[in-house]
């Protein structure tokens, strides 16, 4: 029997046990930076199987080495594990335990995957044309990405190639989603200040309306993208939170907007922050109020390597068939810290369809009622899988 073939028998044998360890991560989700009891339970299958892991003393990530030897090439496979600060909304036995907390992005189902690669490719280690690195990451969902304190704590070191893949409810169950090039936008946020001066409301000439100077400034930074941007380059500025003001009769003299920034061109992205903080500047000095913008840039633009897109299309193929590969065209605007790993490595992040009307799992992301088809797990494990297995001959020579 050939390695792909034992590949997806394997698959297939392990199949009910990741999804009941998909199952039990999903009732006991963890935020961002906070993922410890996911962490021990990885431990404690990972020990149990006897695959050599390496843990960290600054946050709850692990490196899995399966390890065929030592000279011959890497190559990595990334699955994410922090859930979302939402309740959920769902009757499923395995519905979340934990009040207010769910995986409503699907991490569970990410790090099982990669758990069952990992499982897997032990299993068949003697028959690998190389070694595989499995990178449990933490807190994706927040700006600073577990991306990089992985990388900063070498889960990249003597990698060659990696694969990451994000279920999505837009495609159906048997269904993956490829793009070449940019496939995911920089994800940024900011937030700016507004400093005024109280009066009583009957007298506004005597303060500073920090409302009225805010929604001044809010509603020249959504003509930013439309008058000052090429329209050929996709962004995004939108204000998620703004909070200011104590009575109804008083002029209120602080007023904080906080949002984010979504880009696919770097050099758009890094104009931005400029013309916010031109346009800001120029309200308040019109105005005489004072101002405080702060900037923080998050994770890339997700940039896949073509020649891994093909990697993956091939796995896929041998997987689902031709009829499965859905080549997505357009990127989106959302963001994804798996973008830093391919700033150093070249690789390639696809989308795995979740959607089954029967199951209930077609409903979008971060929503409380998300939930993923446990058949697609056999899916994303046998392309990842594959294109580790084929990366690997091709790395090797």
């Amino acid at each position: 029997m050939g390695i792909n073939e034992q590949i997806k028998k394997e698959v297939d044998t392990l199949f009910e046990r990741i999804v009941n360890i998909r199952h039990d991560i999903h009732q006991n989700p963890e935020l961002s930076g906070k993922e410890k009891e996911t962490n021990l339970l990885l431990r404690s299958i990972l020990e149990a199987e006897g695959i050599s892991f390496k843990r960290f003393e600054n946050h709850y990530g692990l490196v899995a080495d399966i390890v065929k030897d030592p000279a011959l090439p890497t190559v990595a496979i990334r699955g994410d594990m922090d859930a979302l600060p939402m309740p959920e909304n769902s009757d499923k036995p395995y519905a979340s335990k934990k009040e207010g907390i769910m995986h409503a992005c699907g991490h569970d189902a990410h790090t099982a995957t990669a758990l069952g690669c990992a499982l897997v490719l032990n299993r068949i280690k003697e028959k690998l044309p190389g070694n595989v690195r499995i990178i449990f990451q933490p807190a994706e969902e927040i700006l600073e990405g577990g991306s990089n304190q992985m990388i900063e704590d070498g889960a990249l070191e003597g990698v060659s190639a990696i694969f990451g893949l994000h279920v999505y409810p837009y495609l159906r169950t048997g269904q993956i989603g490829y793009k070449y090039g940019v496939m995911m936008a920089s994800a940024d946020t900011f937030s700016f200040d507004i400093y005024g001066k109280t009066a009583h409301g009957a007298r506004p000439h005597e303060g500073i309306d920090a409302v009225l100077v805010a929604a001044m400034v809010i509603n020249s930074l959504n003509h930013i993208v439309s008058r000052r941007i090429d329209p050929l380059h996709p962004a995004v500025i939108s204000m998620g939170k703004i909070e200011g003001g104590n009575a109804p009769n008083i002029i209120c003299d602080f007023v904080t907007v906080a949002g984010t920034v979504r880009t696919v061109n770097e050099s758009v992205r890094r104009k931005i922050p400029e013309m916010m903080e031109t346009t800001i500047k120029g309200i308040c000095t019109a105005m005489d109020a004072k101002y405080h913008f702060n900037y923080q840039f998050g994770p890339p633009e997700l940039t896949n390597n073509d020649h891994m897109v093909d990697i993956v299309k091939a796995a896929a193929e041998e997987v689902v068939g031709k009829e499965g590969l859905v080549d997505l065209v357009d990127p989106v605007m959302g963001g994804e810290d798996f973008s830093r790993y391919l700033q150093i490595v070249p690789g390639a992040f696809f989308r795995l369809g979740v959607c089954n009307e029967e199951k209930g799992t077609c409903v979008p992301q971060h929503n409380t009622r998300f939930d993923v088809d446990d058949d697609a797990l056999t899916i994303g494990m046998k392309i990842l899988c594959l294109s580790a297995v084929k990366a690997l001959r091709e790395a090797k020579g």
